[in-house]
């Protein structure tokens, strides 16, 4: 289903349910649910995305800049690279002098995976207590496509471009990882958990979604 609205076409896809009201939902890549109690007409439906509209365009474009392919890194002294939520000259990160561009990748890159291990090392127990629970293994690895994983055996892995997020958002993925050792899926009982840890950790998600592009060597 579609409706025009401010010159742009929104689509969207209905589910009905057993559930009060009407509720939209937007995915990291740009797909629209709208939710919706049982015997809704459709005109209401359409009515409930117009009355969002501006918020579903401020949605989508937020979406389309965090695909957006990120600028070419300057691996120079005065190359500008996050750390902790915070921009740093290179220099300020590793040492430079006399190094190559690989070599630079290469040490940037060490700095990170060692960074992110200290900060995870140093945060995750505070939550652990709080969740009472304990992963079997932590891990820190390279991925594309998660800031986190946690396996069915209770092996939770986190991504080493995590250091160059804030610290805020850190704790937000260790949580997610963690509250996942108690629910294995992203259900109700999930959200309840991560949020009773983390209320606004809805805010948290925005930050990977809309910034995670520059996030990366």
């Amino acid at each position: 289903m579609k409706i025009e609205f401010d010159n742009h076409t929104i689509e969207f896809n209905i589910q009905y349910g057993i559930r009060k009201k009407i509720s939209i939902h937007i995915d990291s890549l740009g797909h629209i649910t709208v939710k919706a109690p049982k015997n809704t007409n459709e005109e209401m439906v359409k009515r409930s995305v117009e009355l969002h509209g501006k918020w579903i365009l401020e949605k989508l474009h937020s979406f389309a800049e965090a695909r957006k392919t990120p600028k070419r890194r300057e691996y120079q002294e005065e190359g500008k690279f996050l750390h902790l939520g915070r921009e740093y000259f290179l220099h300020e990160l590793i040492e430079t002098n006399e190094l190559n561009e690989e070599e630079l990748k290469r040490n940037l890159k060490k700095f990170y995976f060692s960074s992110c291990k200290k900060t995870i090392g140093e945060r995750i127990n505070m939550y652990q207590q709080q969740l009472k629970v304990k992963p079997k293994s932590i891990e820190i690895v390279e991925s594309k496509t998660k800031w986190g994983s946690c396996s069915s055996d209770k092996k939770i892995t986190f991504n080493y471009r995590l250091a160059m997020a804030p610290i805020e958002v850190i704790d937000y993925v260790i949580i997610h990882e963690l509250c996942h050792l108690i629910h294995m899926n992203h259900d109700r009982s999930f959200w309840r958990r991560v949020g009773s840890i983390m209320p606004d950790y809805k805010e948290k998600e925005e930050f990977l979604t809309r910034h995670g592009h520059s996030m990366t060597l």
